[in-house]
């Protein structure tokens, strides 16, 4: 087993292990967003509203 890497094949590796990781973080954020919980919306008027 004596191959020779090049270069070019180390810059290709480098180049698709950097686009995997970025994609991956793209995911986790999305993941983050998506789980936050959403705030309701304020009740329009000046009454207060009635509760039980």
């Amino acid at each position: 087993m004596n191959k020779k890497v090049t270069k070019g094949t180390v810059a290709v590796a480098g180049a698709i292990g950097s686009a995997a990781l970025a994609a991956a973080m793209l995911y986790v954020t999305k993941r983050k967003k998506a789980n936050e919980p959403t705030q309701p919306p304020p009740i329009p008027g000046d009454e207060n509203p009635e509760t039980d």
